[in-house]
């Protein structure tokens, strides 16, 4: 390997402290007086990659692939530059030659078996007439693509970017199982990969028999190592949600238990207490509700983790609909006390507040259900 010219060494110091402005000038300068240095060309394509300029990074490649065709360095900046500019349909014979080059180079692998299934996607897409044979075509290609990314693998056992392609192929080509044990590798490599993380935990949330607590609380932990993920923000709002719809069943339920103490709807082959119900008798089914919501909402709610219930209060400060289920459920509830404990003499009006309760409550849960809150 040369030597770098001084020059050189001093913009590669100020590239790394993202001073791409100042290493441009100070190369483009040093070029100026010895265009032949292949190093200052490829040095200041990646200032212009940095700076998302895709066109100026593969001019830069281009002069420096004239210096030295086979050029590891430059071939590389030739290929990135080339993906910056959407050329991945068009980076295949550059990064063969890549490879070529440096066949134990996992990246020039990975980014490979990268193009190769976008360029898969692309032709599923465009297809159209005869679609049997285009499917074996992508099958065949997705195959390829897979096998390129398992050479990956081999060659950069703890590369993100080679796992990240090989996951996405299997998941192409439908093959679940290993999707997951690479996105369990990846989380070793990187324990906050946030795409890894979201996929992971939303498998663990939405497996069965996982209820809205549980999902809850897996978001949270996802959420709480990836604070940046909106997708894991969105799902645990959804697992939020689905929570405080339970408080709605536990208001139908009370409304339903008032009724049922007064014996609103009396059959004529059984004879209906007598109104007014006694004191003892309301007292007790307050102390029945009482037990109902310390049990199934505010045990549960203490219950949870600290993430979780800051959640809770915040969606319902966001979220119209979490306001909604809320007050349905605040509602229900004042229907179900005013039927058990005022001393009605006649059956017309908790009738008329018992429908009122359930109604109008029960109308919305089989429609809400999908709502983020």
């Amino acid at each position: 390997m040369s030597t770098l010219h001084p020059t050189v060494e001093k913009a590669q110091a100020l590239i790394e402290l993202d001073r791409y402005d100042q290493a441009l000038a100070l190369l483009a300068g040093h070029l100026a007086e010895d265009p032949g240095d292949l190093r200052a060309w490829v040095k200041i394509g990646y200032c212009h990659l940095s700076q998302e300029r895709p066109k100026d990074a593969t001019a830069a490649a281009d002069e420096a692939l004239k210096l030295a065709p086979e050029d590891y360095g430059a071939l590389r900046l030739r290929a990135q530059a080339m993906v910056s500019d959407n050329g991945w349909l068009k980076v295949q014979p550059v990064l063969r030659e890549l490879i070529r080059v440096a066949p134990e180079d996992s990246f020039a692998h990975a980014m490979l078996a990268d193009a190769m299934w976008r360029e898969a996607l692309v032709r599923y897409s465009q297809e159209s007439g005869a679609r049997q044979l285009t499917a074996e075509a992508i099958d065949r290609v997705t195959r390829e693509a897979a096998d390129v990314a398992m050479e990956a693998l081999r060659l950069g056992p703890e590369d993100i970017y080679a796992h990240e392609i090989a996951h996405r192929i299997a998941s192409m080509a439908g093959n679940g199982t290993v999707s997951d044990m690479l996105d369990e590798a990846i989380l070793r490599i990187d324990p906050h990969h946030a795409e890894a993380l979201a996929r992971q935990t939303t498998k663990a949330a939405q497996a069965p028999g996982v209820g809205a607590t549980q999902a809850a609380e897996l978001y949270a932990d996802a959420l709480a190592a990836e604070p940046d993920s909106a997708d894991m923000r969105e799902q645990l709002d959804h697992a939020t949600y689905r929570l405080l719809r339970g408080t709605r069943w536990l208001a139908l339920l009370c409304v339903g238990l008032a009724g049922a103490m007064v014996d609103l709807f009396p059959s004529d082959d059984r004879p209906a207490p007598e109104l007014p119900i006694p004191v003892g008798q309301r007292l007790w089914f307050l102390f029945i509700m009482g037990v109902i919501w310390a049990f199934g909402a505010w045990r549960r709610y203490r219950r949870l983790r600290t993430g979780v219930r800051l959640n809770v209060r915040s969606l319902i400060r966001r979220g119209r609909w979490a306001r909604v289920v809320m007050a349905q459920a605040a509602w229900a509830m004042t229907c179900a006390v005013l039927i058990a404990e005022i001393p009605w003499t006649d059956r017309a009006v908790p009738q008329l507040l018992f429908w009122a309760g359930l109604v109008p409550t029960a109308a919305t849960i089989w429609f809400d259900k999908k709502k983020a809150g």
